[in-house]
């Protein structure tokens, strides 16, 4: 076990993962920062909240401690850009998702601090998920891992308009049998838009373990925040949850019922 994660062990084949939810900034970063960053307004809100339901299901959960804005575990530790082409923000965040300055003159994170937080805070997270996912697969013969995001549903820095409420990202395809993806897709999201490989296509941490050839499945959710929050504020919205939560806990129960199914390892 880490400081800068929480891990909850479960009793079957499927792991989520919620590596925007954590809302701390160290103190010594903290120090380098606007004030504005501070309030970290580009969290992933209340996704342990929302998805509180899923420990009496049985699955495994991570998430970390601290923000986004300290380092995006949904990145590449390289700095390989996800989204080639669009204005897309850093391994090591410098501005926000409003392209404010997150730090104060100077204070930007220079490449020595870029590499102690990968290996302070990057690290340990996506060690955590290699192992507890190889765990699953040793124990179940398959291993399937939901990638819990939200954002604001008005973003005009990463895309026109209004988003879609569930945008699912299996990169293409590649990080998860595509009969997965076809239960994800078949399931009733009504009164809500869903939208598979969009916008979102799936980050770093879908792309990098969803490996299908070896019985391991990825898929992200990013689910809009209209959907659950008094938005643009950070408050959770308990009547739009409520309504929402049936959605997610079926999403949850197929991926289950996925994860039970025989294994196809090659």
């Amino acid at each position: 076990m880490s400081s800068t994660y929480t891990l909850i062990k479960g009793t079957v084949p499927l792991l989520i993962s919620m590596p925007h939810n954590g809302e701390k900034i160290p103190q010594d970063i903290a120090e380098t920062m606007v004030p504005s960053a501070l309030k970290v307004p580009d969290t992933d809100w209340h996704k342990d909240k929302l998805y509180d339901f899923a420990k009496a299901m049985g699955a495994y959960i991570i998430m970390p401690e601290y923000n986004r804005y300290v380092i995006d575990l949904n990145r590449d530790p390289d700095g390989v850009d996800l989204y080639p082409g669009a204005n897309s923000t850093e391994l090591c965040p410098t501005t926000g998702f409003d392209l404010s300055p997150l730090y104060l003159d100077g204070k930007t994170p220079d490449e020595n601090e870029i590499q102690r937080r990968i290996k302070t805070y990057w690290q340990p997270y996506h060690q955590a998920l290699s192992n507890t996912l190889a765990e699953i697969k040793g124990q179940f013969g398959r291993a399937v891992l939901l990638e819990a995001h939200s954002i604001l549903s008005h973003v005009p820095r990463f895309f026109e308009g209004q988003l879609p409420d569930f945008n699912f990202g299996t990169a293409n395809g590649a990080s998860c049998a595509p009969e997965l993806l076809e239960q994800v897709q078949s399931l009733d999201y009504a009164p809500y838009s869903m939208v598979s490989n969009g916008r979102f296509k799936g980050g770093f941490i879908t792309r990098h373990f969803g490996q299908p050839e070896q019985d391991v499945h990825a898929l992200q959710l990013e689910l809009s925040q209209r959907t659950y929050m008094n938005e643009p504020s950070p408050e959770y919205n308990e009547a739009l949850a409520a309504e929402v939560k049936p959605k997610l806990q079926a999403l949850v129960s197929a991926l289950i019922n996925f994860a039970q199914q025989p294994g196809q390892e090659k």
